[in-house]
């Protein structure tokens, strides 16, 4: 039984950690591809944009697959489509290749995350989940650690198209042995409706797009397509209130904890994702780092996540998500303020303040995933799980938007001035969230309750 168990945490972490590296190698490595494709700093953000954009609009089809046709099964469908998109990442010859390859490469990412916490979940007593979540979480974050500095090597002594060539052996080998070790498991049968699919597309990535957009040339088309990606959004939620078996149950937003670990969920990624597009630039420009270095020093903040997140995960199971949630999300709060106050200082002055963005980080996330578990019943764990994971990728879509558009209203003739609005605006998208963390106080009373209501 406990071998059994590990196998499941190690290979449900496994998607995880790869969907996460895809997102983290490509930060040091931007700079290269920036200067290869002579393009801009808007035109680099869809590099991470067009993969985070695709999860996330993607993601309940994948979800609602998994829970129809079995979740072991998508799983592993889905890590051979991201190999593949890998794949056609490496052998791209200009930005518009490289935004196609990411694009497919998020379709396969899209049922890995939300596919391995559904898995992880479903196997293990409610007792263990936050220790396993802890787990989970601390073994993705590995990526936080890895990518960066695998991508600054990879630069420094191969090639960028390298960080995406490593994504074939290990999507190899974690379908054989997902095949051989996991268990299978399905949720609520529903029907996939194409309808619905195309509305929650439109919306999601109509809407990070035209914000992007509003910040150039193409403001009326921005605000064409902003309006319609509302309506579509709205028109979804409408057929989603009128349907037996929705993709988005509307009943579990009845439920103040799930809403408000959701849209602290949004604020905590919003916040980190802006900043991780952002810092190794900074370090490269304006601290004068060459990619590998940039990705070493990057170790203060991505190697806390792994140290700090499998105690922040028992510290959930013993205090509860709502002071946990709301500390980490002060600590990453405050921990890009100080960043903006030292921008100018030599980087050891940054190390301290790098330190407590990755211990706010590490507390929050396991906090905010085991909230949005825990307030739904058993047979709503996927669509939860699918739920949790476009607020974490869509908050982090438009916190790299957003960020952008801070840093084009404020660098003026220096990479340094653009980037302290950036982070002051990061500060506060961090802090923001502690408004929806206060939501998680609910007694557990209370929670069964509503569980209850929604199981009924």
């Amino acid at each position: 039984m406990w071998v059994a168990q590990n196998w499941i945490l190690l290979l449900t972490s496994l998607g995880f950690f790869m969907a996460m590296m895809d997102t983290m190698i490509v930060t040091t490595a931007s700079m290269a591809i920036r200067t290869q494709f002579q393009i801009s700093v808007r035109s680099l953000q869809w590099a991470m944009n067009a993969y985070n954009i695709t999860i996330a609009a993607v993601l309940l089809i994948g979800v609602a697959m998994g829970e129809r046709l079995g979740r072991r099964k998508i799983y592993n469908w889905g890590i051979l489509v991201f190999t593949l998109g890998s794949i056609l990442c490496a052998l791209a010859p200009n930005i518009s290749w490289l935004i196609i390859a990411r694009v497919i490469e998020g379709i396969g990412a899209s049922v890995m995350t939300p596919m391995s916490m559904a898995i992880l979940t479903n196997s293990l007593p409610a007792s263990q989940r936050g220790r396993a979540l802890g787990i989970w979480g601390g073994i993705g974050g590995l990526a936080l650690i890895v990518g960066p500095s695998l991508g600054g090597l990879i630069v420094a002594q191969l090639a960028w198209q390298w960080i995406f060539w490593i994504n074939v052996p290990v999507g190899g080998l974690a379908i054989l042995w997902s095949r051989r070790h996991l268990p299978e498991s399905h949720g609520q049968s529903a029907p996939i409706n194409l309808v619905d699919n195309g509305l929650i597309i439109t919306a999601m990535a109509g809407i990070v797009w035209a914000l992007s957009a509003a910040n150039s040339s193409g403001g009326k088309l921005a605000l064409v397509v902003g309006s319609m990606s509302l309506v579509a959004g709205g028109w979804f939620i409408h057929r989603q209130s009128q349907e037996v078996l929705p993709m988005v149950p509307l009943v579990l937003f009845r439920n103040k904890i799930f809403i408000g670990a959701n849209l602290a969920t949004a604020s905590l990624y919003g916040s980190m994702y802006g900043v991780v597009f952002f810092l190794p630039q900074y370090l490269q420009v304006s601290q004068q780092a060459n990619a590998l270095t940039a990705g070493l020093e990057l170790l203060p903040w991505t190697g806390t996540l792994v140290v700090v997140a499998p105690f922040a995960g028992r510290a959930v199971d013993r205090f509860g998500e709502r002071w946990v949630a709301t500390i980490g999300l002060g600590l990453q709060g405050l921990g890009y303020l100080l960043i903006a106050i030292l921008v100018r200082q030599p980087y050891s002055w940054l190390v301290v303040p790098l330190m407590l963005t990755g211990v706010g980080l590490s507390m929050a996330g396991p906090a905010l995933q085991k909230s949005v578990l825990g307030a739904v019943p058993s047979m709503m764990i996927g669509k939860a799980s699918g739920i949790y994971n476009i607020f974490r990728l869509l908050g982090g879509a438009v916190g790299t938007t957003v960020a952008v558009m801070i840093f084009y209203q404020f660098h003026g003739s220096t990479f340094t001035n653009g980037f302290r609005a950036t982070m002051l605006g990061a500060a506060s998208m961090s802090l923001v969230g502690i408004v929806w963390s206060s939501r998680l106080h609910l007694s557990r009373a209370h929670a069964t309750e509503e569980t209850t209501d929604l199981q009924s």
